[in-house]
């Protein structure tokens, strides 16, 4: 693996968390040095001795906190299946900047690529590439529409048009009737589009009198927070402030809070757990937050990597979905009291012991 790389992408995670994860983040970025020092010492798992794969994932915002805990997944994954990895792509969604870095992969014969599609065709030729160079491509957390040609071999990651869908049933039954805002931060993006389209059209579906204005809020708090506080502003008969991504679900909590809205009988709701988030539910400001689970993405990448690897192809890849579950202020408190590698907010490997009936 390329040491440089890999400290530059620790470092930029590092930057990251200090602005926008707080002090558990902080400290969970502080442990991904010595575990993937650990990764480059582990024994290969279960299989015959191999040459160290070389996994190479290529991710669209590289340094953003929600994708922390699926860096662990991939660094306990390579442990565990005895690879290297390389995390890389672009800090801000540019297209080209992924693609340049999915070139990069191919070109120094990479044993495997991760791609998050967040583009419908960008990808299509690189992906090409490195099938016809014998590199196998698998998508996380995004992926190509049925009809855009990309060849990907599987996508792992939650279903995005089925857990808008269910965001948008979620709304109809909090808000019944009147206006609601959706806040998408870069419309078109697939990793993102998918989820607004799907709660649109639960809405319509409902036939509950109900409208709502999609608004594209910006791919960054700084500029989230202020776009959906100008917009309740001038809107301030809305009745839910709901969105699709995890920065403007973190700035529907702050101007939730600023507002006192959530006493005003508004609702809020949105996507991923980052601590802010968490922390409005466990109050009563946001309703609910879809958690898809990033350990998962990274994990299930890997093994699907590996599998196609160690079998010369014969294991055949298999889409995976990473689920969906509502986090409520029913559900939030065991998220608030155990910090995990699975969650993104530690740095320990640790077994997580559970009591009590599992909630059906």
């Amino acid at each position: 693996m390329d040491e440089n790389k890999k400290s530059e992408g620790q470092l930029n995670i590092r930057r990251r968390m200090m602005v926008q994860g707080g002090p558990a983040l902080l400290a969970a970025a502080a442990g991904m040095a010595a575990m993937t020092k650990n990764a480059q010492a582990a024994e290969s798992g279960p299989f015959p001795a191999h040459k160290r794969w070389k996994l190479v994932f290529v991710n669209h915002v590289t340094t953003n906190p929600f994708f922390v805990p699926t860096q662990y997944g991939i660094q306990d994954a390579c442990a565990y299946f005895g690879c290297d990895y390389q995390w890389t792509g672009s800090e801000n969604a540019v297209v080209g900047e992924m693609v340049n870095s999915m070139d990069a992969a191919i070109a120094s014969q990479a044993d495997a690529i991760a791609i998050a599609i967040v583009d419908p065709k960008a990808f299509n030729a690189p992906t090409a590439a490195a099938l016809q160079a014998g590199i196998p491509v698998f998508s996380y957390n995004a992926d190509a529409p049925a009809d855009s040609g990309n060849k990907r071999l599987a996508y792992i990651g939650q279903d995005l048009y089925k857990s808008g869908y269910e965001m948008g049933q979620k709304i109809v039954e909090l808000v019944g009737s009147g206006h609601v805002a959706l806040f998408i931060a870069t419309p078109g993006q697939l990793n993102l589009q998918p989820r607004i389209d799907g709660a649109a059209a639960a809405i319509k579906a409902s036939g509950k009198p109900i409208t709502y204005d999609e608004i594209a809020s910006g791919a960054t708090i700084d500029v989230e927070l202020p776009k959906i506080k100008a917009y309740y502003l001038g809107h301030q008969d809305v009745k839910g402030l709901f969105a699709v991504d995890a920065g403007s679900t973190q700035s529907i909590c702050q101007v939730m809070q600023e507002f006192n809205l959530a006493d005003k009988g508004i609702h809020g709701g949105g996507f991923d757990l980052v601590p802010r988030t968490l922390q409005s539910i466990h109050k009563g400001i946001l309703s609910f937050a879809i958690d898809q689970q990033p350990y998962l993405q990274g994990f299930y990448t890997v093994m699907e990597m590996v599998m196609y690897l160690v079998s010369g192809g014969l294991v055949g890849p298999a889409n995976i979905n990473t689920g969906l579950k509502f986090v409520t202020k029913e559900t939030v408190d065991p998220y608030l009291n155990t910090a995990t590698r699975y969650e993104g907010n530690s740095s320990t490997q640790q077994i997580v012991p559970r009591t009590g009936p599992i909630a059906s």
